[in-house]
């Protein structure tokens, strides 16, 4: 279905299950939801609401803008499309910190948030350089493969599905399970993803970013996978700052911790919505 935000851009969506609205913010900046399985894993306990962001996807493509505010707003637009007063709200990575940012901004229309894979409210120098570092290492893994990541262009399938290679643990599985992720490809939005990762170089990290998640006045659970390439120490200011979040940290697990731990992801999210 089409959600129309209230500057005319047509925004993808999808509902399923039943129960209380959970509202689903995919990662990227500048990708699409991917979040079939957990729409499957969860239906049983929430209508399960899946939206493409701005210019990206099944979206309509548009010159932005490209900020954090424009895509808050877009997920309200999503909330009142569905009928929503209060959704519980479930973001990984890049949406991790989308649904914490509209939390921030409207408290009083979420009713919980899943906060999985993020990277915390810090500076980028408590993650990025690790991440890189690791990223690096696990393509050169294979030598061949990081020479050949190295020349394909930045929004390039073949590109695309090599470095979501290693984002999971089970080295043997992690080529299919990228390139299930690029199952359909519908492009990456480089100009997207380029200008909201700058906005989060030049705002997070602040002290008002860290007092408002102090103030904030409602359930967080923080899902991570002990084996992301992102440090996971980096998510600890978030846990910090927050009065009142849960962490459960799954071992053997990813960036993308409902794949290679479904059933510990299925229980740690169902206790929060229940």
């Amino acid at each position: 279905m089409t959600v129309t935000t209230d500057d005319g851009v047509r925004l993808w969506a999808s509902a399923s299950g039943r129960g209380a609205p959970l509202v689903l913010c995919h990662g990227g900046p500048g990708l699409w939801d991917m979040f079939e399985d957990v729409a499957a894993l969860l239906g049983d306990l929430a209508t399960v609401i899946r939206w493409d962001q701005r210019g990206c996807g099944r979206s309509e493509r548009c010159a932005g803008p490209w900020t954090t505010e424009r895509f808050v707003a877009d997920l309200d637009a999503v909330r009142r499309h569905f009928g929503a007063a209060r959704m519980a709200l479930l973001g990984h990575s890049w949406g991790a910190q989308l649904a914490l940012a509209y939390a921030l901004a409207h408290p009083e229309r979420v009713s919980t948030l899943v906060y999985v894979a993020g990277t915390g409210i810090g500076p980028d120098a408590d993650w990025h350089p690790a991440y890189e570092e690791n990223l690096l290492a696990r393509l050169g893994e294979d030598p061949e493969r990081l020479a050949r990541w190295r020349e394909l262009p930045r929004d390039d399938r073949e590109r695309a599905v090599l470095q979501w290679s290693v984002e999971f643990e089970d080295r043997a599985r992690a080529p299919e399970h990228a390139a299930r992720m690029a199952d359909p490809w519908f492009g990456i939005n480089t100009e997207c993803s380029a200008a909201l990762n700058a906005e989060r170089r030049r705002t997070w990290g602040t002290p008002e970013l860290y007092a408002a998640c102090h103030a904030l006045d409602l359930p967080v659970l923080i899902v991570d996978g002990a084996r992301d390439i992102r440090p996971r120490s980096a998510v600890d200011s978030l846990e910090r700052a927050l009065p009142s979040a849960d962490r459960v940290i799954l071992p053997d697990a990813g960036h993308l911790p409902w794949v290679e731990d479904p059933k510990g992801f299925r229980e740690a999210v169902a206790t929060t919505l229940r």
